[in-house]
């Protein structure tokens, strides 16, 4: 069974190319010499932030009620919008925010008429689980009620990266579960996700090639994000969704490359969720590592394509 057609194939030079010049130390989440791990964690923030793009003229700030007060929101509103589109970024649910996506964000609301909503939910380890899940999971609340008379829409995505990839897994079966608006939601963008907790094989070895996560760095997010937990308690389908009743979803697009750490998630969930009979794409890119997105390679490009086509064709 081929995971990838010829197009794809014929990248692979550029993105072994590309793999080569990986600014691994750049990306690596992994601890540093301090004893406190803020310390760490509010580098790395930083770094992101210094790496963001200039903002998106088309994004503006506000604010929706959440479970614990204000949560910070950024939107991206085109004219007439065919649908919605809530947004979860990634950063290893410790860093990050709505402004690292501004480019992507502001292009797939105006090349699909979306009106998306990027929410900037509480991070670890101030917020551990489930401090996330509930703001994300309080953001779509908010998008199915008010959309309608805001944006004249009752329709809905969900999707984000990395630890937005997780994220985004959990808030579809909550809308399923809590909500009971599965019918509105139209398909999940899940792009490099980790969704088992204890770690599948690639987590601790993807096979020696060059890559932006480590094990060591996955343990630590992990940690950060849910503190504690036993074995038993990392299997709740609430904190890994792979263990979840996988059955009436809407069509789900999961994406990976093949170099990830947590490329086995992604092929697990996919496997799980086609035979619950619930519609699965699985896009597989091959020499890639875990946020091969960000690079200006015709391998990403072809990615971006594959997301543009899945999501004209579930538009109503």
């Amino acid at each position: 069974m081929k995971l990838w057609d010829e197009e794809i194939e014929g990248y692979r030079v550029e993105a072994r190319a590309m793999m080569e010049h990986l600014p691994v130390d750049q990306f690596n989440v992994e601890g540093d010499n301090s004893d406190d791990p803020m310390v760490h964690v509010r580098s790395m923030r930083e770094i992101l932030i210094q790496m963001e793009a200039e903002p998106s003229p088309m994004a503006e700030d506000s604010t929706i009620p959440g479970p614990a007060g204000d949560i910070p929101v950024r939107l991206y509103i085109p004219e007439n919008p065919k649908a919605m589109f809530l947004h979860i970024h990634g950063g290893g649910w410790y860093v990050g925010r709505p402004k690292m996506s501004d480019t992507a964000n502001a292009d797939i609301a105006n090349k699909h008429g979306l009106a998306l909503l990027s929410v900037d939910y509480r991070l670890a380890p101030e917020h551990p689980y489930p401090a996330a899940p509930d703001d994300c999971e309080a953001a779509a609340a908010w998008m199915l009620e008010h959309g309608p008379k805001l944006w004249g829409t009752d329709k809905m995505f969900i999707g984000g990266e990395s630890a937005g990839g997780h994220l985004s897994a959990v808030t579809l079966l909550r809308v399923r579960d809590r909500l009971g608006a599965i019918d509105r939601v139209l398909g999940a963008n899940l792009v490099f996700g980790c969704y088992d907790m204890r770690g599948t094989p690639s987590f601790f070895d993807n096979g020696g090639r060059p890559e932006v996560l480590t094990p060591e760095g996955l343990q630590q997010a992990v940690g950060f994000f849910i503190p504690g937990m036993s074995e038993s308690q990392r299997r709740d389908p609430d904190v890994s969704p792979l263990f979840a009743d996988l059955s009436g979803l809407p069509p789900c697009l999961i994406s990976t490359g093949t170099v990830d750490h947590i490329a086995d998630d992604s092929y697990f969930l996919a496997a799980r969720m086609a035979a619950a009979e619930s519609p699965v794409e699985l896009a597989v890119y091959p020499d890639s590592p875990h946020g091969f997105t960000v690079f200006p390679t015709e391998m990403n490009k072809a990615h971006e394509r594959r997301i543009d086509a899945w999501i004209a064709s579930l538009l109503p």
